[in-house]
């Protein structure tokens, strides 16, 4: 059975696409201010998850360059369609492992090569969703500064993925 809290992450993800609905490559190319470009946000949640779990957790990386979207990475502006084949690759792959995860291995930490230590595994997947739900706000603000109608109201299809105890 799924983890709840991937689970959640898998909900959040949803959430993330969903909130792209409509976004044009010209719109996704846009920057405000310091504000990420939208493009770049979803490149910067690729490299997320490639880090997480599949460099860190399988000693793997599957797009090298998703390396230029990393935290402290200078702003850009790469192309939207090419950010979400990147994420959804990314995401594809994570999957398998994310299924394997169970309380117990929640609690432990990688044993990667260059894998950190300190946090959790689980406190790492928190994490994950967390720093989703921070760019999603973002990627909202942006489209309104765009002017982009019709924005999604969230939460969305939460009934979709339920409470389930452990």
């Amino acid at each position: 059975m799924t983890h709840l809290l991937v689970a959640q992450l898998r909900f959040t993800r949803s959430e993330f696409v969903r909130a792209y609905e409509g976004v044009s490559a010209e719109d996704a190319g846009q920057h405000f201010g310091p504000m990420n470009s939208l493009s770049w946000i979803v490149g910067h949640l690729a490299w997320h998850e490639q880090l997480y779990w599949i460099e860190r957790s399988q000693g793997k990386v599957l797009i090298p360059d998703l390396h230029q979207y990393g935290f402290g990475a200078p702003p850009s502006t790469p192309p939207l369609d090419a950010m979400w084949q990147a994420w959804y690759t990314v995401t594809l792959a994570a999957d398998a492992y994310l299924d394997t995860l169970t309380p117990e291995l929640l609690q432990g930490t990688w044993t990667a090569p260059n894998a950190p230590t300190g946090e959790n595994i689980g406190t790492r997947l928190l994490r994950m969703i967390y720093h989703y739900w921070y760019h999603l706000g973002e990627s909202q603000a942006i489209r309104q500064l765009i002017n982009n109608d019709d924005l999604p109201s969230f939460i969305g299809n939460i009934s979709a993925y339920p409470y389930q105890p452990e």
